[in-house]
This record gives C-alpha cells, structure tokens and sequence, in this order.
C-alpha cells in the first residue's frame, strides 16, 4: 500500500493537523458554554426570586418632592404647597 508524502508528514501538514485540532476544541467548548448558558438563564416571568428580577419602581410625586426639599431647590412654603395639591388631586380621583 501507498501511502501519501511517502509514509512522512512535511512540516505544513502538521502545522495544518494541529491548527485543525485547535480550530476544533474551540468551537467545541464555544458551543459547550454557549448551551450551558442558554439552558441556565431564567425563563422571562418565571417562578424565581422575584426581588432580583424585577424593576425597581420608581418614586412616587411625593417622595421626588420630598427630595427637591431636602437638596434645597424649594423651600418649606413652597414644598407645604405643592404637597396640597398633590392630595387634593389624589381626593380628587378617588372621588370620581
């Protein structure tokens, strides 16, 4: 029987073996990290840990008023004003 580049290998087959080998547990450890990550993400509205995946909410007009207060950009009247308002129109909707 014959064999190819008489029963030897030249230095550019090897060269191309082993770049093959390498190109080869690369994808295959790529696609592996890939599927676990996949497999292991939490399926959108599912039964986990709600704190951690959910948003925060926001603050409401109060509490954004209450800060505006405290950094000094209003001051007392004008924050007791503004907080009347705020629950006069919150009576307001109820009442409707």
């Amino acid at each position: 029987m014959m064999f190819w580049y008489d029963r030897d290998m030249s230095g550019w087959g090897w060269f191309g073996m082993s770049l093959g080998m390498i190109v080869f547990w690369g994808l295959l450890i790529t696609v592996s990290v890939l599927l676990f990550r996949a497999l292991n993400r939490p399926a959108p509205g599912g039964s986990h840990d709600a704190t951690s995946w959910t948003q925060p909410t926001p603050p409401s007009a109060e509490q954004l008023l209450a800060e505006r207060f405290a950094r000094g950009e209003i001051d007392e009247e004008e924050y007791q004003r503004r907080l009347r308002v705020l629950h006069s129109s919150r009576a307001d909707l109820t009442k409707h």
